[in-house]
């Protein structure tokens, strides 16, 4: 991996998506509200460079758009980002291939295995300064306080590090610190992440877990260690496919762990099983303050490392858009083929920003029989582990643009009868950050047959929808300039002229 955080900001810079802020400003609340206007408008990439009450730079809103995240991934439209999905869909379930082509694609996606392979950097940039001890001093950092009613200063974009004790294996993930004091912090996970896992059998066998947190990697390691693993590698190996290379590591100063070589900076320390603090309230993604955990575990960091003069990188959470939407809108274009291979008959899914990026997901499918628009949702759900708490699952034909609301709109509206069309599963695992269901964890999900309708599934003739003659259409496109409109560009809509109200 040639290109460091550094580099993004600086390709940012050069492509006009980067601002510069030397005026004051504080981590507390300040910065985020600034940010909040940016990410609101798809405005650039912000780096405040004098943060009251620290000496570090500030980097915010550098994955603020779907483009600058296909960026942060050496690709340039959304569209190759299902290039990069149909070679994960050959690693996700290897199937022997049965021609010429299958096998030389196969062949390739285990050499870019091979090249994905982590190197080893024994003088890295990471470990330029070095601080132990009573020099550990979290509150030094410019971390943001996001909301008035959080409890305190956050991590939001650090890569947390930790290995199994029996297997070795190491799980790389982002989890939400909070500051509890110049040397601890809690963090926020769901029970079914690795580190979890990670925790209880270091609990088991009496022992603490070592942790590493990386703080200002190259953002595409970040969508490597944000993408649910559909195999068994590493996030490490993960980050190799993604940039075509591997990632250069470097071993820790205090514990038995590696980190990005190029990190702008690294925490290093330790939970002890049973160790706990008070977490939250915070703002999370669903757009309201998370609860108060009275029980997360504790993190205590005995070391720092970092370059001379680092950049904290950092984002927040709430109601879209926000930057884990927008690489949650260049993951589903990722999961796109590895979908298809699980669910052949879908021809594409969408999951709205606007519904937090997988509580709602829309399917275009190739309909061949009555209920099939039924089999697809209830193959969708359980495909891959990301889509267990997707809420609403709408299903179109696959002429349908699913990117497009007024289409899928009017789907709904003229091709389901609420009772014939509409199902719903009770008392399903559920995401427990959602307050909508009735009980913490459980709730139920709605499946809505938004595609034309064959016997049995109605008895009325299902007449033609309306469309332009083509010959007709062909003619007007060839006079268009003649007609003296050639002037008016009608590729942008403006949704305002239609009703709607969208500042």
């Amino acid at each position: 991996m040639t290109r460091d955080l550094r580099g993004f900001i600086k390709q940012l810079e050069q492509r006009g998506q980067l601002r510069r802020i030397t005026a004051l400003v504080d981590p507390d609340l300040e910065i985020a509200e600034i940010a909040q206007r940016m990410l609101q408008k798809g405005g650039p990439a912000l780096l405040f460079e004098n943060v009251k009450g620290s000496s570090h730079a500030v980097a915010v809103n550098l994955m603020g758009t779907v483009e600058r995240v296909c960026w942060a991934m050496n690709l340039e439209q959304p569209a190759e980002l299902e290039t990069l999905g149909k070679k994960l869909a050959l690693l996700y379930q290897p199937r022997p291939p049965k021609t010429v082509p299958q096998a030389i694609a196969l062949g390739q996606a285990l050499f870019d295995v091979l090249k994905a392979k982590p190197s080893r950097d024994f003088l890295p940039p990471c470990h330029q300064i070095v601080l132990k001890g009573e020099d550990v001093d979290l509150t030094k950092l410019p971390l943001l306080r996001v909301y008035s009613g959080d409890a305190n200063k956050v991590v939001t974009l650090g890569l947390m590090i930790t290995k199994d004790c029996e297997t070795k294996t190491v799980n790389v993930g982002v989890y939400r610190l909070q500051l509890q004091s110049k040397n601890t912090m809690t963090v926020q996970w769901l029970s079914v992440r690795g580190a979890t896992r990670h925790l209880r059998k270091a609990a088991e066998r009496g022992q603490k877990l070592e942790v590493a947190i990386a703080l200002g990697v190259d953002p595409l390691i970040i969508m490597a260690a944000a993408t649910p693993l559909p195999i068994d590698l590493s996030e490490w190996l993960f980050a190799g496919l993604y940039g075509g290379q591997g990632v250069h590591l470097a071993k820790c100063k205090t514990v038995d762990l590696e980190v990005p070589a190029d990190s702008e900076m690294v925490l290093e320390g330790t939970i002890t099983p049973g160790e706990t603090g008070v977490d939250g309230p915070a703002g999370d993604h669903m757009g309201f303050y998370g609860g108060v955990n009275e029980a997360a575990p504790l993190l205590r960091f005995q070391c720092i490392t970092h370059r001379k003069d680092p950049i904290y990188l950092t984002t927040f959470s709430g109601r879209p858009p926000k930057e884990d939407a927008m690489m949650a809108l260049a993951l589903n274009r990722i999961y796109t083929p590895i979908l298809r291979q699980q669910v052949p008959e879908i021809v594409d899914f969408f999951l709205p920003m606007e519904t937090l990026s997988y509580k709602t997901a829309i399917l275009a499918i190739d309909k061949a029989y009555p209920g099939h628009a039924r089999r697809a949702a209830l193959a969708f759900w359980s495909a891959l582990p990301q889509f267990t708490y997707t809420k609403f699952v709408i299903i179109v034909d696959k002429d349908t643009n699913i990117r497009d609301p007024r289409a899928v709109v009017w789907a709904i509206a003229s091709k389901v009868d609420p009772a014939r069309d509409v199902f719903i599963l009770p008392n399903t695992p559920f995401d427990s950050l959602d307050f909508a269901t009735e009980k913490a964890g459980l709730g139920s999900r709605m499946g809505i047959d938004a595609t034309t309708k064959m016997p049995p599934e109605t008895d009325r003739v299902w007449n033609t929808p309306l469309e332009s003659d083509p010959d007709t259409a062909a003619m007007v496109d060839r006079r268009w300039a003649e007609y003296g409109l050639a002037d008016l560009n009608l590729g942008e809509v403006n949704p305002n002229l239609f009703g709607y109200d969208m500042r």
